[in-house]
């Protein structure tokens, strides 16, 4: 230990090293339940890219594990402490470096905020879509390692498809370049694809270049009610299946929208089974709305209410972004799961999860970006009951296990981190996990970079 804070100190500013046992446990964990978490060694907090490195070459030097961090609003156990590491925090490093209106390109440090670049962008009549629900608070490292979506998803894509090009510290402290700031660009391996989504496995982003678009017209929302959640997921693929785009297509069941009222007192109508939003960001958006409308209607939909203004639909867009809080507050601790399936398989998999929910006699909200499958089953549980608990963490398996049976993947946002790692290995495959490992001793032969995660 001594050895460790004197090689950092040499390196790094005092205000940038937390040694205080009472701080360092705060940043021990991300927001997810029943994931192990250690105790770290040291805190640091870097504001430049000489300071990641100098971090990385002790590191390596004195073999000690390196966690990188975010916000920690992780729902996965991604950014959890191991014994004995190095958390690097890189919520100082919060610079917008560039914004180019000619290029649609912003050029961002790691700490920067999703919703603060979505606000300056913007400002420059601009858009960065991927909004994942703790926009306010996640950065866009996080955002980069987990390979964050959101609600407009459906309509704009995931983070994946806006990091053109990154800068990241190695395990070795070397710096490495990635992809490119230009439209086009296929020279060589994509390196970049590979860093998003690795879960500060690989390295630490430490700039990231992010593909813009334009400002598209303020969206309208329009709810529908349906008497079961089979209909509404009907709703859905009829949507789909007649071509349209909406910029976001939300589900929440009657588990969600009660929770939701309760938190927020938005008068959600509790008799409905689930509760569809969708919205468009198109020249004619009441035109759109309106279709989409009669295709409520023909699954089966006993109310369909366009938003009259901005206003209203963005009440309704706030009353989705409160789903997941609002469920926390049902009972002392949630499980939150994260399973993405094929559209058409989107009510099997609700319906499943409701019969998973009956077996262990548990509370399980869903709420759901159901434009592309990928659902939130959030499994409410009382933490301080022994047997409560073991049954949650049974439905949240069960819940994986039906979608891969579906034909879906165990995450489509929220990662693997120390939570699925198992599910991660079901997933792959033994051909598919080897080469990944592979991959990992590539980037990080000492295994240095967040152990413990993903494999």
């Amino acid at each position: 230990m001594d050895a460790l804070l004197e090689r950092l100190r040499a390196g790094l500013p005092a205000e940038a090293l937390i040694t205080d046992p009472d701080v360092t446990a705060s940043y021990a964990h991300d927001m997810a339940s029943f994931c192990d978490a250690g105790t770290p060694a040291v805190v640091v907090l870097p504001r430049t890219v000489e300071e990641v490195q100098h971090v990385m070459r002790t590191a390596t030097a004195l073999r000690v594990p390196v966690v990188p961090q975010g916000a920690r609003t992780g729902l996965s156990g991604a950014a959890n402490a191991s014994d004995g590491c190095i958390v690097l925090s890189l919520v100082r490093m919060d610079r917008i470096l560039e914004i180019s209106p000619v290029d649609r390109i912003a050029v961002v440090e790691p700490g920067v905020v999703n919703a603060a670049l979505s606000r300056a962008v913007g400002e420059l009549g601009l858009y960065y879509p991927p909004d994942p629900s703790s926009w306010e608070m996640c950065t866009i490292g996080g955002n980069i390692g987990t390979a964050s979506g959101g609600l407009c998803c459906v309509k704009y894509g995931v983070t994946a498809e806006y990091v053109l090009g990154l800068e990241v510290v190695l395990a070795d402290g070397r710096l490495l370049n990635t992809g490119r700031r230009t439209a086009k660009g296929v020279a060589g391996y994509d390196l970049t694809r590979l860093f998003v989504g690795s879960e500060g496995s690989l390295g630490i982003v430490v700039k990231a270049v992010l593909a813009l678009r334009p400002r598209p017209p303020q969206q309208l929302v329009l709810a529908a009610e349906f008497p079961s959640a089979a209909a509404a997921c009907d709703a859905v693929c009829r949507i789909m299946e007649r071509g349209h785009t909406p910029s976001l297509l939300e589900l929440m069941d009657r588990t969600t929208v009660r929770a939701v009222n309760a938190m927020t007192s938005m008068g959600l109508p509790e008799s409905t089974e689930a509760l569809l939003l969708c919205a468009f960001d198109t020249p004619d958006p009441a035109a759109d709305l309106a279709a989409v409308g009669e295709l409520c209607k023909a699954s089966g939909a006993t109310e369909v209410v366009p938003a009259d203004d901005v206003a209203e639909s963005e009440l309704l867009l706030q009353a989705r972004r409160s789903a997941l809080p609002a469920l926390e507050t049902v009972k002392s601790a949630t499980m939150i799961d994260d399973v993405c399936v094929p559209r058409s398989r989107l009510g099997a998999m609700i319906e499943g999860t409701a019969a998973i929910a009956e077996k262990f006699a548990l509370t399980i909200g869903v709420c759901a970006h159901a434009g592309d499958g990928n659902t939130h089953p959030v499994v409410c549980f009382d933490h301080t009951d022994p047997d409560e608990s073991r049954r949650a963490r049974a439905s949240f398996d069960e819940i994986m296990a039906l979608g891969l049976e579906l034909g879906g993947t165990i995450t489509g946002e929220h990662g693997v981190g120390v939570l699925k790692k198992e599910w991660l290995a079901r997933e792959l495959g033994e051909v598919g996990l080897e080469l990944q490992r592979g991959i990992k001793a590539a980037f990080d032969p000492l295994g240095l970079l967040n152990p413990g995660k993903l494999f």
